[in-house]
């Protein structure tokens, strides 16, 4: 009986317990400003860098009440509809599925975003087109025409993106073989004689690649012209000039005239115009501590914060690039600070 009576009377103490914990908890967040970072898979470049930028945020904004975390998923197009359902508040995206969606095209045809905006380029991801000496005339992307070539995974960022830039070379799958696989299994392939080259984009230096010139590949990096880069933003506004140090890869001592999309940090213009220019200027002042993060952080600078974008800023960032002395093009004005 007594063993009973200690057994409710611990039993009520705990409920007492959890309830102070509660109400304690929920007074300490009733100010908080929670704020979720959509990425992509915990295996790729996204989410080490949200969940980076999340942890700069909360360690250095405790004053302020925000609290940041990343948050994983499927990707650029899934973090376009977490925005705009308002399960996410920030996302990383691919710069041309940042400009589908806002222009209604491509993916996003019948499903323009209209309130979509942009906070800054973070680090860029590098075309990188290989292909074996043997099938080089130009020396330029166009030689891909008629090639046994790689375009990536199927159904991957990298297979939209070559497909988009080959548009603007006029040429379609049908003017190659295509192939779809991943970076190693490319480089792997030409080495073996059963592949011409292929699609490789990503933040420099790409293992792959390095891994194709350091084993004696004969193979090369295709050079963008300026002419190339016009036609293909004339499809879709995505891509800027990019130069790849000479020394990068083993053996390249020239640099390579390329161009790279950006990967961009996102919001909605809902997104409250003091918390934006928190976190933006947050993020620049503390770019050593991102560059702990990952490698590719490192390619982040306020110099090219708008390197690649195409979708209007948002009125948060847009006040502090103006504060740092940024030039902002017109179309990156928001239509909210006209």
């Amino acid at each position: 009986m007594i063993q009973k009576k200690w057994k409710i009377i611990i039993s009520v103490l705990t409920l007492v317990f959890i309830a102070i914990v509660g109400v304690r908890t929920a007074a300490e967040n009733k100010d908080k400003k929670f704020v979720s970072v959509a990425t992509a898979s915990t295996g790729g470049t996204y989410y080490p860098i949200g969940v980076g930028m999340a942890n700069i945020w909360s360690s250095h904004l405790k004053g302020e009440k925000i609290q940041a975390s990343g948050q994983s998923s499927a990707g650029s197009i899934e973090n376009i509809e977490l925005l705009r359902e308002g399960e996410a508040q920030l996302a990383i995206l691919q710069g041309l599925i940042s400009s589908q969606a806002y222009a209604g095209d491509g993916s996003f045809e019948g499903k323009r975003y209209e309130d979509l905006r942009t906070i800054s380029m973070l680090w860029p991801n590098v075309e990188h087109f290989v292909l074996m000496n043997n099938k080089i005339e130009s020396g330029t992307i166009d030689d891909i025409k008629g090639t046994q070539f790689s375009v990536g995974p199927q159904a991957s960022g990298t297979e939209q993106s070559t497909v988009v830039m080959m548009e603007g070379l006029e040429l379609t799958k049908k003017d190659i073989s295509p192939e779809y696989l991943g970076y190693s299994d490319t480089v792997s392939a030409m080495r073996d004689g059963r592949l011409d080259g292929g699609s490789l984009p990503a933040g420099i230096p790409i293992s792959a690649v390095t891994d194709m010139y350091a084993s004696n590949v004969k193979a090369s990096i295709l050079e963008v012209t300026d002419e190339q880069l016009d036609a293909i933003n004339a499809v879709s506004d995505s891509w800027y000039r990019y130069v790849i140090p000479g020394g990068t890869y083993p053996r390249i001592d020239e640099d390579i005239n390329t161009i790279a999309q950006p990967n961009l940090l996102s919001t909605t213009k809902e997104m409250d115009e003091e918390t934006v220019y928190v976190l933006t200027k947050t993020l620049y002042e503390n770019l050593d501590e991102m560059y702990e993060v990952h490698s590719s952080a490192k390619e982040m600078t306020l110099e090219t914060a708008l390197d690649g974008v195409s979708v209007p800023l948002h009125a948060g960032a847009y006040r502090y690039f103006k504060e740092a002395g940024l030039d902002i093009p017109e179309n990156l004005i928001p239509p909210e600070a006209k």
